[in-house]
């Protein structure tokens, strides 16, 4: 799991919250509001439903493009379980909560990692960022 993961607020525009994951070096932002995680945004949203549509990255919040079916874990749920979720859901990451706070963010590349780091994507996760 990594922790302290980025948050945005649902009215955030899209090129910000784009700017925030470079700045950041993460694929993938919480957004939240009064407190509450609403649903989380990834790089991917942001191109396939935004972006690639033509619409004004100045002018579409992050809300617009952010993944409506929240599938979130637990801190204390295992691997497996993430695994089986990640499967049944065809997700890629999973928002970590605890009671109501998002406490971070579990990746397909972690758990690549966890499993078998030699595998090709957990070598390929485990390399720095090639920005």
């Amino acid at each position: 799991m990594r922790g302290h993961p980025s948050r945005s607020s649902p009215s955030v525009s899209g090129r910000a919250v784009a700017r925030l994951m470079r700045d950041e070096d993460v694929g993938t932002v919480l957004v939240t509001e009064d407190g509450q995680l609403r649903c989380l945004v990834s790089d991917r949203d942001l191109v396939v439903r935004a972006f690639a549509e033509g619409v004004d990255p100045d002018r579409t919040t992050v809300i617009e493009a952010a993944s409506e079916d929240l599938v979130t874990i637990g801190p204390d749920e295992s691997v497996d379980h993430a695994v089986e979720l990640m499967r049944e859901h065809a997700v890629r990451r999973l928002p970590v909560v605890e009671g109501d706070e998002a406490v971070g963010i579990i990746a397909l590349g972690d758990l690549a990692i966890e499993r078998d780091e030699t595998s090709a994507l957990g070598d390929i996760s485990a390399a720095r960022p090639n920005t």
